[in-house]
């Protein structure tokens, strides 16, 4: 898979960050959503990889920048034609390298209490995550699950 910066302009992009958030609204109350739209996608402490595979969006992941040593994990989402092939672990594993390159200690994640989430909650604890408390502008929600991985 190749994985490249993104500028969010291709539709394909746009196609699949809407899906995204439209997933995210049918299944968590709108207070509990913090899935990011494009523009806030295009802020200048977050940077936007898409994940390609034979020219096919495959899935996309961003970094944000929270302070000089932590950084969260956003809009990690597989494309469905791709999922269930190991998209989403190169995608976090690329993303994990990209975050320890830019010499953070700790990546961190808000992600569903739902059932829907229960295989991200699982690949996520896969690669080192631990369950943790809120975390930057978070605040407790039973509709929210926070994990942090250090480095």
């Amino acid at each position: 898979m190749k994985i490249v910066i993104d500028d969010l302009s291709g539709g394909e992009v746009l196609a699949l960050l809407e899906e995204h958030i439209s997933d995210m609204y049918a299944t968590s109350p709108p207070e509990s959503v913090h899935a990011l739209d494009v523009n806030a996608l295009k802020a200048s402490n977050i940077t936007f990889f898409s994940g390609w595979k034979q020219q096919q969006l495959a899935g996309c992941v961003a970094i944000k920048t929270l302070d000089a040593n932590c950084a969260e994990l956003k809009s990690m989402r597989t494309a469905k034609q791709f999922r269930g092939t190991g998209v989403a672990s190169q995608l976090l594993l690329f993303a994990l390298e990209h975050a320890k390159m830019k010499g953070f200690s700790s990546v961190s994640l808000e992600t569903g209490t739902q059932e829907y989430f229960l295989a991200a909650r699982t690949l996520y604890k896969k690669f080192g995550f631990v369950d943790c408390g809120p975390f930057a502008n978070y605040v407790l929600d039973p509709n929210s699950h926070f994990m942090t991985r250090a480095f």
